[in-house]
């Protein structure tokens, strides 16, 4: 009778709780039903140059053996990310570092439909892409943005993406922090002002959706860290930054980024003591390019910048990174320290690069070089008297050259050429042969540098 009594008590107790919150319905549910079908799964594939020899050792066995056929060989990279339909005609965003030169992108819908998609454009740097499908007709599903300028710390956040491929995952958190940074992978600067949240991101979620309990986007999911370090703790990118870009994104191909008129470098202890500054921490202006838009506001040589709108300013990468996440004609408030008064300038931005016809410039040693912008010279701390090409890019067994070099001189087999220009450069490198001993005298960061090496040919 008591085993009766004990196995009753049991199943009423087992009744009752499968009774607590009846009909309840998560928001998260409505959530997921009504967003997870604009969200896609993107793969690409890639190209991937490697090199069987480091440029030290390969240009030792070209010095005893001659040219090394089949130094340099191909493969094939397959990569997989997320994005979300933002528009009906097809068109996607996700992050740069998806679909960055890839040869082929291919986007799976939730129902498992399949579309080849074409790049229209993104940047490296803001880590901002758009790519775009054609419906054929069909209907797409579509995300609502959100505003991320007003989110609270505490509010829900939802991913949903594809982390190491698993289509479609939906993971809960809240958003933990707002306008965090964190160093870029190749230390080439900061992201800035991105949103912190515990809800968990792995590979394969970059470029997906991060969401509010409305179900509009607030961020594109975008960086983790190293889970040897940490655990649920991922950024986005806020949306409101990538609304910024979206109409030159599809315009052009490329985002329009805003410029101060500044060269800065990053308040040290050194300055503090040498100047008498009354901060240790921000970007010290050092040059205010004339007529430039931190020249109208009144900005000085002097002056240390700690802040841009609610933004804290601690390094010059960071401003540099921060200007950058705003286009030409945003209005901010500039906060700088002058002699220990704090004092805020209305600054309407600039444009990072002039108007005018640019002549193109011939590729040379997979080396890319444009003409000095305005743009340039404050986010590589250029100085107005330096005149050269500045390097855009580089392929594999560039000795050692670097986006943002200012390249200033060019010696051929001793015979040397001031480079003032992409008419300059065009001019030198046409005329280079194979066999030919090349040094490129370079400016980084401040300090000259140079390297040689024999010309075999591109």
């Amino acid at each position: 009778m008591k085993k009766l009594v004990v196995i009753l008590g049991v199943a009423l107790a087992i009744l009752s709780f499968s009774y607590i919150n009846p009909n309840y319905v998560s928001p998260v549910v409505n959530v997921v039903k009504a967003c997870a079908p604009a969200v896609v799964k993107i793969e690409v594939e890639r190209e991937e140059t490697v090199s069987y020899f480091d440029p030290f050792t390969d240009q030792f066995f070209k010095k005893f053996f001659g040219d090394i056929p089949f130094q340099n060989y191909k493969r094939k990279v397959i990569g997989i990310g997320s994005g979300f339909i933002f528009d009906k005609e097809g068109y996607i965003l996700t992050n740069e570092h998806v679909v960055h030169e890839a040869k082929n992108i291919k986007v799976t819908m939730l129902d498992g439909s399949e579309y080849d998609a074409k790049y229209i454009g993104g940047d490296e740097e803001l880590d901002i892409a758009i790519i775009k499908i054609d419906p054929k007709g069909k209907k797409l599903p579509v995300l609502e943005m959100g505003d991320s300028d007003k989110i609270e710390i505490g509010e829900w956040a939802i991913a949903i993406g594809n982390p190491l491929g698993f289509q479609h995952t939906v993971t809960v958190g809240v958003v933990s922090a707002l306008h965090r940074k964190i160093p870029k992978p190749d230390n080439s600067g900061y992201y800035t002002n991105l949103i912190q949240t515990d809800a968990a991101i792995n590979p394969g979620n970059s470029g997906g959706p991060l969401l509010n309990i409305h179900g509009q986007v607030i961020g594109i999911n975008t960086a983790i860290i190293n889970p040897a370090q940490a655990v649920n703790i991922g950024f986005a990118i806020p949306i409101n930054t990538a609304k910024r870009f979206i109409n030159s994104l599809i315009k052009t191909g490329k985002a329009e980024k805003a410029y101060l008129g500044v060269r800065i470098v990053t308040v040290t202890m050194d300055h503090v003591k040498a100047l008498g500054l009354k901060v240790n921490s921000g970007a010290l202006v050092t040059e205010v390019i004339k007529d430039s838009p931190a020249d109208k506001a009144g900005i000085k040589v002097g002056d240390v910048i700690v802040k841009v709108n609610d933004q804290k300013v601690s390094s010059a990468a960071e401003l540099v990174s921060i200007i950058h996440s705003y286009t030409p004609g945003d209005e901010v408030k500039i906060v700088v320290n002058r002699k220990g008064k704090e004092l805020t300038f209305d600054v309407k931005l600039g444009k990072y690069s002039e108007k005018g016809e640019k002549k193109v410039a011939k590729v040379f040693m997979g080396i890319t070089v444009d003409e000095i912008q305005p743009g340039d010279r404050e986010q590589y701390s250029i100085p107005s008297e330096v005149k050269g090409v500045i390097v855009r890019s580089v392929k594999a067994n560039a000795f050692g050259i670097q986006p943002g070099d200012v390249i200033v001189k060019i010696v051929v087999n001793g015979k040397e050429y001031d480079i003032k220009s992409v008419k300059d450069w065009n001019k030198v490198v046409e005329k280079i042969k194979k066999g030919d001993y090349i040094a490129l005298y370079i400016i980084r960061k401040g300090g000259q540098l140079i390297t040689a090496f024999p010309y075999m040919g591109d």
